[in-house]
């Protein structure tokens, strides 16, 4: 299309300004989007989003698997030559976390500067960097520790990629469809986590014999990583109304709503990643004879599976949200994972491995969920708070939407520092007591917390007479 295309659109709609016509602008730039504008999003609107979303979850999927690679990388380690302590190791799992969480603070103000579609093919490629990295490091276990620590620490570059990708998506879709949206793009990023450990120790076991090939865990996702990077040049759309609003951020920055969700946020997706990340440990230190299964030439971890129903049931935690309410489905969330740590700290003793693992899909399905829906409740409250007496009516407001993306991108950053905390709350636990019981309990408690603050929130909206 050229500058001068444009989607044209009726007017007559009840209670808005007329419908705006699509401008399609060099550079691949949309001007005139607005997503609540019902006759613009039927007659064009709809279709442009879904194709965003696709690429933009094919790019955060990639960047999850980045972010994770080195949760399953460091159980491979002893068998390549490399000799870290319990301390070391869990640095090594838990520094991309940090790393990442920290970036995704100003990756969430990436977009209004650059353009989704132009910081998409941006991070896409930034993270050719910690794969090759890991590669080279990993191919010699003379490889002294800090210099492994920085490689992990690049990793992060994955972890970036969710805010920024988040707070693009936000702007492409209604309010009304906003939990399903980004619960779909959260859910394909946070696949990466499981897919990553589904698929390096089979790649670096297969044909290898007595020799694993740990350099493929980074380089086997060098051509994904190049094909969403051209996916994103030739498929995704930049929005003119995605602009950096500073007065917008501090003012999330001021409310105290963003920081209550930060705290829940950190734990239900905190609990997801930085479960996700200890995993596969947890099971080698637990339960060895089950760290791996064959499978023909190759290793299978069950690992895997943790990351994988957790992330399928983000988006189902965010269509419940939108139907229930997002508090609604938090609080049960946080019931179900507090009922789910007290039941694999009750069953460790029995040493049974299939109730350690299927306590642990209850804590990560419950996570899941929860993530999908604390992320749903964070544009409903900064609605409410931009003077829409029911959180939806002014959702379309450009600044609210502001105001809102950067809520979003703030708040994912301070909750993925759970991914921090957990395996260093483990690896304490570990090295203090020789187990985990101990770290797991301080969990229980924090998740009883956490449901005392989403219950308190969820009345202070009902007093309100809006389900939040």
């Amino acid at each position: 299309m050229t500058s001068t295309d444009t989607i044209r659109t009726a007017t007559a709609v009840p209670d808005r300004p007329a419908t705006r016509s699509l401008a399609f602008l060099p550079g691949r730039w949309i001007d005139g989007w607005d997503p609540e504008d019902a006759t613009q999003w039927r007659d064009g609107g709809a279709a442009i989003a879904r194709r965003n979303l696709r690429w933009s979850i094919f790019a955060e999927f990639l960047g999850f698997v980045v972010w994770q690679l080195w949760s399953v990388v460091v159980v491979a380690l002893p068998g390549a030559g490399f000799h870290f302590t319990v301390t070391q190791t869990f640095w090594l799992i838990s520094i991309p976390s940090l790393v990442g969480a920290t970036l995704r603070f100003p990756y969430t103000f990436m977009v209004p500067r650059f353009g989704g579609r132009n910081w998409t093919i941006v991070s896409a490629c930034l993270l050719l960097i910690p794969a090759i990295g890991l590669a080279l490091c990993v191919a010699d276990p003379r490889t002294p520790f800090p210099v492994m620590l920085i490689v992990a620490g690049l990793a992060g570059l994955g972890g970036g990629n969710f805010a920024s990708s988040m707070a693009n998506i936000t702007f492409f879709y209604p309010q009304r469809e906003k939990g399903w949206a980004l619960g779909l793009n959260a859910a394909g990023g946070n696949l990466g986590a499981a897919v990553a450990q589904f698929a390096v120790p089979i790649v670096i076991t297969l044909g290898a014999g007595a020799t694993l090939q740990l350099p493929l865990a980074g380089l086997v996702w060098v051509p994904l990583i190049l094909i969403a990077a051209l996916g994103a040049w030739r498929r995704m759309d930049n929005l003119t109304s995605a602009k950096a609003d500073a007065r917008a951020s501090l003012a999330a920055l001021r409310a105290p709503e963003l920081w209550l969700m930060a705290l829940l946020y950190v734990g239900t997706f905190g609990s997801f990643i930085g479960f996700s990340g200890v995993f596969p440990k947890l099971i080698a230190d637990q339960f060895p004879a089950f760290s791996a299964f064959p499978l023909g030439g190759a290793t299978l971890s069950l690992a895997f599976v943790g990351a994988l129903v957790g992330s399928l049931a983000r988006p189902i935690g965010g269509r419940l949200a939108d139907r229930f309410g997002g508090s609604t489905i938090t609080i049960a969330s946080f019931v179900v994972m507090a009922l789910g740590a007290l039941a694999v700290i009750l069953t460790l003793p029995l040493g049974s491995f299939w109730l350690f693992l299927l306590f642990f899909l209850v804590l990560f399905v419950a996570s899941g969920a929860g993530n999908g829906a604390t992320y749903r409740m964070i544009p409903t409250l900064f609605a409410l708070r931009s003077g829409a007496a029911d959180g939806t009516a002014s959702a379309g407001d450009v600044s609210a939407q502001r105001t809102a993306a950067a809520a979003l991108g703030i708040v994912s950053g301070l909750g993925a520092y759970g991914g921090f905390v957990i395996p260093q709350v483990l690896g304490l636990s570990k090295s203090t007591t020789g187990g985990y019981a101990a770290g797991l309990s301080w969990f229980v408690v924090a998740y009883v917390v956490l449901l005392a603050v989403t219950v308190a929130i969820a009345v202070r909206g009902r007093r309100r007479g809006v389900r939040i």
